[in-house]
């Protein structure tokens, strides 16, 4: 999956609905991605980190986390 036109300089993506952040390396349909950026519900990190993220109460998604990097 190519990422978002807004997402070209950054990994993680923020889902302000759900709280959970999608690593745009690893996205699968599952994720919905185009949902996310239609309904305008999306937050990028600085710094662009999984660590950054997770400090802001986002929880990685399932779908597009490694298990181990998520533990």
């Amino acid at each position: 999956m190519a990422r978002p036109r807004n997402f070209e300089n950054h990994r993680w993506m923020g889902d302000k609905r759900t709280m959970r952040v999608h690593d745009l390396d690893n996205a699968t349909e599952a994720c919905a991605i185009d949902d996310i950026l239609a309904a305008e519900s999306y937050l990028a990190f600085g710094p662009d980190t999984l660590p950054e993220a997770r400090n802001r109460c986002y929880h990685p998604c399932r779908f597009c986390h490694d298990a181990d990097e998520v533990a």
